[in-house]
């Protein structure tokens, strides 16, 4: 299957469970911050409920959970292979969708 169209199936897949619209934070109880590590870290797990970890390297998925241990606020998530691109696609469409910036998810390559 050409990239795009996997991508595309993937976004089409994730879109299913997203929220219409996103609740305000001062609805939870929580700071901003917290309540976009919360519903970062929702739309993480069932990605890899959703997905499965099949192309994702163990250095990968170490970043990602340091970067929720730090409560969303310290940590680079490099995506190196294609599996690994198309999750974080998937992560920061789903982020934008919950109200928070494309800038949240912590997907760059600093090397």
């Amino acid at each position: 299957m050409h990239r795009w169209t996997r991508l595309m199936v993937l976004l089409a897949a994730m879109a299913a469970g997203m929220p219409a619209e996103a609740a305000p934070p001062a609805q939870t109880g929580r700071s901003w911050v917290e309540e976009k590590c919360a519903r970062y870290s929702e739309a993480w797990t069932e990605a890899i409920r959703r997905f499965g970890t099949r192309g994702l390297s163990r250095d990968f998925l170490d970043s990602n959970a340091a970067f929720l241990a730090s409560g969303c606020t310290s940590g680079d998530v490099c995506p190196r292979s294609q599996e690994e691109l198309d999750l974080a696609n998937i992560m920061v469409i789903r982020a934008m969708n919950a109200g928070t910036a494309s800038t949240f998810p912590p997907f760059r390559c600093r090397r």
